[in-house]
Order: C-alpha cells, then structure tokens, then sequence
C-alpha cells in the first residue's frame, strides 16, 4: 500500500489534496470592548462554517490552474492551504518542490524600511541567501519599474507600487510553484499586461502555477485548465474554456 502511494506521488505531481474539508468558527456575540468582555464574559455563541467539503485535486508539473467562482466559494482558502498559511481540518494537501506566492498585498512587507530593504527581507523569507539577492537585486528592481521610489519607505507607496515589488521578488526566486491571489488585478494596465507576459514566460519553462482570479480574460490567456469552486465544492474541472463557457451560463 506505502508502495503504490508513493508511485502516485511522483515528481510530476506538485500538488496533492486529498478529501480536504475546512471550517472556521464564526462568533456571532463577539465582545467589542474591554466592558462587553466583563459583563458577558460567558457569551459564546458562535457558528461553525464549512468552507471546503472533500476537496481532491491533483496539480501536475506545468500546468497553469484557474481557480474560479463567486465570493466565498472557498478559492482563497484552498490557495491558503496549498501555502500551508493555514492547514485542513480533515484531508491532506502535499506539494513537491520550492513554492512562492502572492496572496496579499504588501504581506511580509516591513512598512517603515525602503523597498530595497524589503527585496532583501522578502526574499530571504522565500529561501535566497544575501549573495544571490545582490545577483538578482538590479534585475528584480528593473522589473518592478519603481525607479529611484526603491529607496523610500514601502508606507509610502501606492498598492499598485506594493504589486510591482511584491510581483517582482516573486518571480525572481526560482520557484517551481507559483499561487497567485487576485494581485494581478492591482495597477495599471501597462504593468498587468507585463505580469502576464511574464507567466507566460514561466509557463513555457515548466513552472506549475495556479491562480485565483475573477478575470475570465487572464484564466482564458495563461491557463489550460480551470477549477470551478462552488459553496465549497468542486463543480468543475476541466479545460478552461469549457470551465468558463459553463461558469458564464450559470452566472449571467
């Protein structure tokens, strides 16, 4: 049995999820002062919400993967699993090989240090060393188009420039597993249009990537194949514009 688990995880399959459910525990009377705490110190209504029901997919080496739905159908928690940000109540979720993400905007960002200072943090966090930032420094900071604002404080950058620095570290540690959370929809058209330039670059050099967006038009330009969350569960999976055409019909 250990044997045939271990033949189904080969290499060409960077991410596994098997039978994953998620809950989070809503409190409904949550106290909001130091007063409401004292008086009704034994509230604890609270409601617990299944996110994700027997979630099972399998991701292979190369593929660009759309998550796609409404708000709340679970996509941004299924990315935060993969990330391991957060872990499944029941199931499993396995991924084989160095991964990065952009899930939030300005996450990790240190907010009173430049971004030069913060490419350094950023990417130390991702796995670099000090001497392979200063190989990469000149080329993430081009990318980025930020100019001479590199050596100002992050606080004062608008969350487009947050995008470009953040976007620019990522796709500059040679990741094999990228997870984008909707950040390519932040900024200008110019610096969107080069983003996905960009992934289509990292797809042809056979980087597994997966995205959540709700831009039909990217997920039709960079995927091959597309997820369809719905209240928690997968409705569909399939290529991408089968995925979509069916997506637009329920939707409309």
């Amino acid at each position: 049995m250990a044997n045939n688990k271990k033949m189904q995880e080969n290499n060409t399959e960077k991410i596994i999820v098997e039978n994953v459910y998620k809950t989070f525990d809503v409190y409904l009377d949550k106290a909001n002062s130091l007063k409401e705490k004292l008086l009704f110190w034994n509230r604890n209504n609270k409601e617990t919400r299944e996110v994700l029901k027997n979630i099972n997919l399998r991701i292979k080496e190369g593929e660009a993967v759309a998550l796609i739905g409404v708000n709340g159908s679970g996509k941004s928690t299924l990315l935060k699993l993969m990330t391991k940000i957060i872990y499944p109540n029941k199931g499993r979720v396995v991924t084989n090989g160095k991964l990065t993400s952009l899930l939030e905007l300005g996450a990790g960002f240190h907010m009173d240090f430049s971004g030069r200072e913060n490419i350094y943090f950023n990417a130390s966090i991702f796995g670099l060393t000090k001497k392979e930032i200063d190989k990469r420094i000149d080329k993430i900071i081009e990318f980025s188009e930020l100019g001479t604002y590199i050596d100002n404080p992050v606080r004062t950058y608008s969350s487009g420039m947050f995008m470009r620095l953040a976007f620019s570290v990522a796709i500059n540690v040679d990741a094999e597993i990228l997870l984008v959370d909707e950040i390519l929809s932040v900024g200008d058209q110019h610096f969107q249009e080069k983003c996905i330039e960009k992934m289509k670059e990292l797809k042809k050099e056979g980087k597994t990537m997966v995205f959540v967006t709700h831009s039909l038009d990217s997920a039709m330009q960079l995927c091959d194949r597309a997820i369809w969350l719905h209240k928690g569960v997968i409705k569909l999976d399939g290529k991408t514009e089968d995925v979509i055409e069916e997506y637009l019909k329920e939707t409309r």
